[in-house]
């Protein structure tokens, strides 16, 4: 299976971000998918061997729970796929990181502007009777 057909399916991708902090239980993995597919443990369990047997993760058995990790080999056969495609993004995102900066900091200078506009607040008077 091509890194990209792996990487096509929602949940192998979510199961990818559960796993990518560091090592992650199955019992945690199908947990957490379950609740936001609705799908059964042995649903998940064929997802992580689609996963594992494509080089995305890797497993390592502590006593009678499975860890699973995230194994390089996978994603980096997708990015060596994607990289003659990064031209068509990496100029627009540039763009887009310039236009972000540029507008961070107009809001920065009209804040400073507005403060240094405003007047100072004068202390409010007391214009209650003082206490004998």
């Amino acid at each position: 299976m091509h890194a990209l057909d792996v990487l096509g399916d929602p949940v192998r991708r979510r199961i990818l971000e559960l796993v990518v902090p560091g090592e992650a239980p199955a019992g945690a993995i199908a947990k957490t998918i379950a609740e936001e597919f609705g799908i059964s443990q042995p649903a998940v369990s064929q997802h992580l061997r689609v996963l594992r047997e494509n080089g995305f993760v890797t497993v390592r058995p502590e006593g009678t729970r499975r860890l699973y990790a995230v194994d390089p080999q996978g994603p980096r056969e997708a990015s060596e796929w994607l990289s003659p495609f990064e031209r068509y993004w990496r100029g627009p995102l540039a763009a887009l990181g310039t236009e972000l900066a540029r507008g961070a900091r107009q809001r920065r200078l009209a804040t400073e502007r507005d403060a240094a506009e405003r007047p100072a607040r004068p202390a409010p008077e007391d214009d209650r009777p003082p206490v004998p």
